[in-house]
C-alpha cells in the first residue's frame, strides 16, 4: 500500500512536473522519487547518467543507493555511487563507455569531478535531478551547499531535465528558491508543515544540569531499556566524552562523528543495524535521513538548536508506522529554545508542561544566532569540575617545569 507522499509525488513526477515535496520522516520519500525515475527511464541505455540524486551525507547516499539496487533488481539498470573521486574520474570521465544510468552522490564529490579539466563526469544526459533533504543543502555557513547546487544545476544541460526537491521539513528559503528557479513547480506537503510523526511518544525531561544528564542516562540504563538506542549530542568533543563515560556501564556502546574514518563509520553503522551495538552516540551527521530499522528510543542528550533539527533527530524512530519514543533532556540554559520544540511535541498530541507554554518565542535573528553558535556546555564527566580544574593547573605547572629544565639543559650545552 503506497504512503501518502508516494500517492502524491509519484503521479506528479510521472507527468514530468517539477516538484517540492515535504513529508514526515519515515514516510517513504525514497520510494516516492525512486519509483517514477525507474519508470520514466524504462530501461538501461548507454547514454551516461540519466538520473542524478543528491544527498547531504554519504551515509544517506549509501542508503538511497541500496534501496535503488533493491527495487531495480532484474531490470538491468546500472546504479552507481561515488566512493573515491579520483577513481570516479577515470570511470565516468570523457573516455568512459557511458554504460551507466543512475548516480547517487553528495555535492562535494560531484563538484570535485565537475571542476576537473576536462570535467571528470558528464551530466548532459540527466533527465531527473532529485535533491534529498533539500533544506539541509540550503543551510547557511560552511555546511551550506547552495553554490555547489547551482553549479550542478548548470551542468545538467539537457532540455529534458526536471528537478524534484524532497525533505522532512519545509524551509522558507527552499520554497522561495524553488518558486524562482524551478519551472512551474508543484508543492506537496503531507501533514502539518515541520511536524513530528505521531508514532513517536515524545517527552521533555528537566535534568537541572550537565551532571543531571549523565545521571538521567544512567538511571535509564539501571531501569532497563529496549535497544537499539540513538543518543544525540551537539559536538564531536561531547560525543567522545559521553562515549568514554558510558563504555564503563557494561553496555554495547559506540560513537559516530565526522572525525572517524569512512571505514569506521561504515563499520559502526553496520554493527548498529546488526544489533551488535545497543547504544549509538552521534552528532547531527546522522540526524538526516538515515533509516535504522527498529530504533526504539532516541535520547536528545543535548537540546537541539531548532525545531527542524529536533524533527530530524526524533525521526530516526517511529518509522514506517512503527512505534518509538524520544526523550529530550533540558537544563536552565536551554530555556530560550524550549518553546519551539514544545510546540512540535504538542502538535503531535504529546503532553507539554504548562509553564513551558508560557515561554517567549525566539526572534528570527536569535534563532539563527543560536543555530550558528550553540550553547557552550560543561564537559561530560563524572569527575567534579573543581577536580578537573586542579588537574589542568597541575598539568600546566608540569609543562612549565619541563620547559624550564629543557632551556637550562640547552644553555649548559
Amino acid at each position: 500500500m503506497p504512503t501518502p507522499i508516494q500517492m502524491q509525488a509519484i503521479p506528479v513526477m510521472l507527468h514530468g512536473r517539477e516538484l517540492l515535496a515535504s513529508a514526515p520522516t519515515g514516510s517513504g520519500k525514497t520510494l516516492a522519487f525512486s519509483i517514477p525515475i525507474l519508470m520514466q527511464l524504462k530501461q538501461p541505455a548507454n547514454k551516461g547518467f540519466r538520473a542524478l540524486i543528491i544527498s547531504p551525507t554519504r551515509e544517506l547516499a549509501s542508503q538511497i543507493h541500496r534501496e535503488l539496487i533493491k527495487i531495480s533488481e532484474g531490470t538491468g539498470f546500472r546504479i552507481h555511487m561515488i566512493h573515491k573521486a579520483a577513481v570516479a574520474a577515470k570511470k565516468f570521465g570523457p573516455k568512459s563507455s557511458k554504460k551507466f544510468d543512475i548516480l547517487v552522490t553528495t555535492p562535494n564529490r560531484l563538484i570535485y569531478l565537475l571542476k576537473q579539466d576536462p570535467p571528470g563526469i558528464d551530466l548532459a544526459s540527466v533527465e531527473w535531478l532529485v535533491v534529498d533533504e533539500s533544506d539541509k543543502l540550503f543551510e547557511d555557513g560552511k555546511t551550506g551547499f547552495r553554490d555547489q547546487l547551482a553549479s550542478i544545476f548548470l551542468a545538467c544541460t539537457s532540455h529534458k531535465v526536471r528537478r524534484a526537491m524532497f525533505s522532512a521539513t519545509f524551509a522558507y528559503d527552499v520554497e522561495q528558491w524553488c518558486k524562482l528557479n524551478l519551472d512551474n513547480v508543484i508543492s506537496v506537503s503531507i501533514g502539518a508543515r515541520n511536524s513530528a510523526v505521531e508514532t513517536v511518544e515524545q517527552e521533555l525531561l528537566f535534568v537541572g544540569s550537565e551532571t543531571g544528564k549523565l545521571l538521567a542516562v544512567r538511571e535509564l540504563v539501571k531501569k532497563g531499556f529496549n535497544p537499539p538506542v540513538l543518543v544525540f549530542v551537539q559536538s564531536i568533543e561531547r560525543a567522545k566524552e559521553l562515549f568514554h563515560e558510558l563504555i564503563y556501564e557494561g553496555i554495547n556502546v559506540d560513537v559516530i562523528h565526522a572525525e572517524r574514518t569512512q571505514q569506521q563509520r561504515d563499520n559502526t553503522v553496520h554493527s548498529f543495524r546488526a544489533g551488535k551495538i545497543w547504544v549509538l552516540i552521534c552528532t547531527a551527521l546522522l540526524a538526516r535521513g538515515i533509516d535504522f530499522k527498529g530504533v526504539n528510543l532516541v535520547i536528545n542528550y543535548d537540546f537541539p538548536t531548532s525545531s527542524v533539527e529536533y524533527i530530524h533527530r526524533i525521526g530516526r524512530t517511529g518509522r514506517a508506522g512503527n512505534k518509538g519514543k524520544a526523550i529530550t533532556f533540558f537544563t536552565e540554559d536551554d530555556k530560550p529554545l524550549l518553546r519551539s520544540v514544545a510546540n512540535v511535541i504538542q502538535q503531535a498530541g504529546c503532553p507539554v508542561p504548562e509553564y513551558i507554554k508560557g515561554f517567549q518565542k525566539l526572534l528570527s535573528k536569535q534563532k539563527k544566532k543560536m543555530i550558528k553558535k550553540p550553547l557552550e556546555r560543561e564537559s561530560i564527566s563524572t569527575t567534579p569540575k573543581c577536580f578537573l580544574e586542579k588537574a589542568k593547573d597541575k598539568q600546566k605547572k608540569v609543562t612549565g617545569q619541563n620547559s624550564k629544565k629543557k632551556v637550562a639543559l640547552e644553555d649548559k650545552s
